[in-house]
């Protein structure tokens, strides 16, 4: 069975959010178009305190974004929620930041989405969402090593790029970990 996992499709990873993927809105069209071929449909959503250590503020490396229950933190407003089978929160823990939707970045605490996903014998993972050199290069990473078919979808991806390169770069570790880059067009026909 395949699923579709969106990472991080916030209004805070949005323009004109706190932490702004450019034209990370560009994706919601595509991944919006990709949801009718997928009967799992599953969402991770950044979700911190806050007082989260990851933010500049409390010494991190981020300025303050997805706090709970704020307007950033909401799934971006046209992005089709009502085809979204679960959400799956990570980042929760104040002191350790969570990139990938399985586990946090110290591998402490699973968001139990692999399991999620084993029960419902979930084999092909189709990943979308932002930002393609954190949250879908750390979820893609993690899901290889649970065992699931990769695949991104490249151009339902954006990445910060703080050092150009850095979301090709990205890809390519996917892709030597095992994983496949694809495009939309691609995935339409799997």
């Amino acid at each position: 069975m395949k699923a579709l996992l969106i990472v991080d499709m916030q209004n805070d990873f949005m323009p004109g959010g706190a932490l702004a993927v450019p034209k990370g809105d560009a994706l919601l069209p595509i991944i919006n178009s990709l949801m009718d071929d997928f009967t799992l449909i599953v969402a991770s959503q950044d979700t911190h305190t806050h007082d989260h250590t990851s933010f500049v503020v409390n010494g991190g490396t981020w300025p303050v974004h997805c706090v709970k229950d704020t307007q950033g933190y909401e799934l971006a407003s046209s992005l089709y929620k009502a085809k979204i089978n679960a959400i799956f929160p990570k980042g929760q823990d104040k002191k350790i930041d969570s990139y990938s939707a399985f586990f946090d970045n110290e591998h402490l605490q699973a968001t139990g989405l692999g399991d999620f996903f084993k029960a419902r014998e979930v084999t092909d993972l189709y990943l979308v969402g932002v930002a393609t050199e954190y949250c879908v290069l750390f979820s893609a990473l993690d899901a290889l090593q649970l065992g699931f078919n990769v695949f991104i979808i490249a151009d339902a991806c954006a990445g910060i790029d703080i050092q150009p390169g850095d979301s090709l770069r990205a890809l390519e570790q996917i892709q030597s970990q095992g994983g496949h880059v694809i495009s939309s067009c691609q995935a339409l026909l799997r």
